[in-house]
């Protein structure tokens, strides 16, 4: 029986991938099958990931500096990628930063920061990628790492709520334009995830609060966004376009 889930044979291309749920989500596309593009910034960081990828059986991998704020970049980062492995199959969108503070004390800076990378970086990596696919006759699929503080908003973050909401958005009016060049584009929005940055934070009494707020009583492990990933990257979500996939324990739903 064919595995629906595996990536085997696609290329896979992922912002953001220095650390975090970038880094996260190139090992499992590599263990899925996939040839990893990682771009980010910061590309010691990125060659690093390549060894440990390689180590692990990845396929292949290909480390590309990339800043998402620079049309340039974008373009030289997926030609590159483009003349190593072939065609994209799989974009992921996950580059991310935030500001923390209370709107008030937000200045322009912050909130164009912000949106910079969070929002107008989705759009331009999505829609180069897109031409590519357009030009080449080849479909894909597009994964916008969103947030449930997209739909659900919390304190001191604002600029980052404002820009997860415009991404879930942006995701539903390019899967409206794209799905006749079968091209999908979905987007993963996780709840509160544990990682080394907020390890500290959730061991405080506010963070051990909020915990309490989430219906399953815990928060999510890196592990608990496998599935949904490989879902919306794989083709066992062939017939899934311009969807967010929350992943937060029930936190959207709750009252609390």
């Amino acid at each position: 029986m064919t595995d629906t889930f595996s990536l085997a044979g696609r290329n896979v291309f992922i912002t953001g991938a220095s650390s975090g749920l970038g880094e996260h989500f190139a090992f499992v596309s590599a263990k899925a099958g996939a040839k990893v593009i990682v771009g980010a910034r910061r590309l010691d960081r990125l060659q690093s990931l390549e060894s440990s990828l390689r180590k692990t059986g990845a396929p292949a991998t290909l480390a590309v500096s990339l800043d998402v704020t620079e049309e340039s970049s974008i373009r030289a980062a997926l030609a590159k990628a483009n003349d190593m492995f072939g065609p994209l199959d799989v974009v992921v969108n996950n580059a991310g930063v935030t500001s923390t503070k209370a709107a008030l004390d937000q200045s322009s800076d912050d909130f164009d920061q912000v949106m910079d990378t969070n929002l107008r970086g989705v759009w331009l990596v999505a829609t180069e990628a897109a031409r590519q696919w357009v030009g080449l006759k080849h479909g894909g699929s597009i994964i916008n790492v969103a947030s449930i503080l997209g739909t659900r908003v919390a304190g001191a973050v604002a600029p980052y709520a404002i820009s997860k909401a415009g991404v879930i958005q942006m995701t539903k009016a390019l899967a409206l334009e794209w799905a006749r060049y079968d091209i999908r584009v979905n987007a993963l929005a996780p709840g509160y995830v544990a990682t080394p940055l907020n390890d500290d934070f959730f061991r405080t009494e506010q963070g051990q609060t909020l915990i309490r707020r989430i219906p399953m009583r815990r928060i999510g492990n890196l592990n608990d966004l496998d599935g949904p990933f490989l879902l919306l990257a794989s083709d066992a979500s062939r017939f899934m376009t311009g969807t967010t996939v929350d992943v937060d324990g029930g936190h959207l739903v709750s009252s609390l």
